[in-house]
C-alpha cells in the first residue's frame, strides 16, 4: 500500500475533499491532486512538514504517511537507476553563468561551453542548489520568509511552498526552470571560484538572508585513525588516575597523532595533567570568560579553575604569592626539623638556657 492510496482511503471514510487537505498542509489543491494521480513523487520526508501536517488532518498514527512515502520514493528511484542522467538545460547555465563573478565569467564560460555539463559545471551547479535548498528548508516554517520571497517570484504563499517541496528533492540533474526561477535567481546574488583550489564564495540576497556570504573549501585532511593507541587503552584502564576524566578530555586525547612513535600510559596522564593546568593557558577575555574551555574542564576541586586568576595583579603576581608560599613552607619545614635534631642530642644544652636557669 503507497502513501497516495492510503490519502485516498482516509479522505473518503472521512468524508472530506483535497482542498480540505491542502488548507491543511498549506500547498495548492493541484499539488494535492498530482500526488493523489501520482504525476508527483512524494517529497523526502527528511525536508518537509507536510506529511506530519496532512497526517494530523487526517487523524493518522505519527510517522505513517512519512514511511509510506520513504518506501515509496526507494522503489522509484530503484526503477530510475539505470535511466542516465541529462544534462543542465540551456537557461540553468546562463542564469548561473549571470551570477558569477564579472571577473571571472568569461572564463568560466569558456570552460562550460567546452564540456557540455562537465566536472566544473556539475560542481558548481550542486554547491548552489545545496546552499540554496540548506535556506529554504531552514525557513520552511517561517511565514514571514516565505512571503517575502513569494513576492520576489510573483507567486502565492501556497505555490511557493509547493516550489519548495520540489524543489528539496532536486539535485543537478533534475533541477528545472521552474527551481531556478523561484529560488536561486532571487536568493544568489553572485558566486566566485578560486580555479587553482575550487574554493567557492557565495553572497546570498542581503534581504532575505541573515547571514549572506558563504565560502566553501577543499582542505586536505589526514585520514582518520580508527585504531586508538595501547598506551591510552592502558590509561584509562587505570581509574584510579583517569576515572575523573570527562569526555570532552578523552576525545581531546584521543585526537593526538605522533607520527609512529607509541606514547606510553604516564604520557596520557601527564597530558591530562598538562591540559588541566590553567597556568598553561592565556587568561580568558572579559567576553570569553563565561565559555567552558579545556582549562576549566577538570572536576571540582582537582586544580583551582581558572576564573581564580584573573584578578587585577593577573597571573604573574599569583604565580609571585605561591613561590612566596612555597619558600615559606620549606623554610617552616627546615626549621621543624633542626628543632627535632637538637631536642635528640642530651647533654647540649645552649648558653642562653643556662643563664635563665641560674
Amino acid at each position: 500500500m503507497d502513501v497516495c492510496l492510503v490519502i485516498k482511503q482516509r479522505l473518503e471514510e472521512l468524508g472530506l475533499e483535497q482542498r480540505d487537505l491542502a488548507a491543511a498542509a498549506e500547498v495548492t489543491e493541484s499539488y494535492i491532486s498530482q500526488l493523489l494521480t501520482r504525476k508527483k513523487l512524494p517529497p523526502e520526508p527528511g525536508r518537509t512538514d507536510i506529511y506530519a501536517k496532512m497526517g494530523k488532518f487526517l487523524k493518522l498514527p505519527g510517522g505513517k504517511l512519512a514511511k509510506l512515502a520513504d518506501h515509496q520514493r526507494r522503489e522509484v528511484l530503484k526503477r530510475n537507476l539505470d535511466d542516465p542522467p541529462k544534462p543542465l538545460f540551456r537557461e540553468g547555465r546562463e542564469l548561473i553563468l549571470r551570477k558569477c563573478a564579472p571577473g571571472k565569467e568569461k572564463q568560466v564560460r569558456v570552460i562550460f561551453e567546452k564540456q557540455p555539463f562537465g566536472e566544473l559545471e556539475r560542481l558548481v551547479t550542486q554547491k548552489l542548489l545545496d546552499l540554496v535548498k540548506r535556506v529554504a528548508k531552514d525557513e520552511l516554517e517561517s511565514e514571514t520568509w516565505l512571503h517575502s520571497v513569494a513576492r520576489l517570484s510573483g507567486r502565492s504563499y501556497e505555490a511557493l511552498r509547493v516550489s519548495i517541496l520540489e524543489f528539496l528533492d532536486a539535485d543537478a540533474f533534475s533541477v528545472s526552470v521552474e527551481n531556478c526561477v523561484s529560488f536561486l535567481d532571487p536568493l544568489i546574488e553572485s558566486w566566485d571560484i578560486d580555479l587553482a583550489t575550487f574554493g567557492m564564495e557565495v553572497v546570498l540576497n542581503r534581504r532575505l538572508i541573515p547571514g549572506y556570504a558563504k565560502k566553501f573549501e577543499f582542505v586536505e585532511r589526514e585520514s582518520a585513525q580508527t585504531e586508538e593507541e595501547p598506551g591510552l587503552k592502558e590509561f584509562l584502564r587505570h581509574q584510579s588516575v583517569s576515572g575523573d576524566a570527562t569526555g570532552e578530555e578523552i576525545e581531546f586525547l584521543k585526537r593526538l597523532r605522533f607520527n609512529g612513535k607509541r606514547p606510553t600510559p604516564l604520557y596520557y596522564y601527564r597530558e591530562l595533567q598538562n591540559l588541566r593546568d590553567p597556568l598553561h593557558f592565556r587568561p580568558l577575555t572579559a567576553q570569553s570568560a563565561r565559555k567552558k574551555t579545556l582549562g576549566q574542564s577538570q572536576p571540582e576541586g582537582s586544580v583551582a579553575p581558572m576564573h581564580k586568576y584573573l584578578e587585577a595583579a593577573g597571573i604573574e603576581k599569583q604565580m609571585q604569592l605561591n613561590g612566596r608560599k612555597r619558600a615559606i613552607q620549606r623554610w617552616a619545614g627546615s626549621r621543624g626539623n633542626t628543632t627535632k635534631k637538637q631536642r635528640g642530642k642530651p647533654g647540649k644544652v645552649s648558653h642562653a638556657r643556662t643563664k635563665r636557669l641560674l
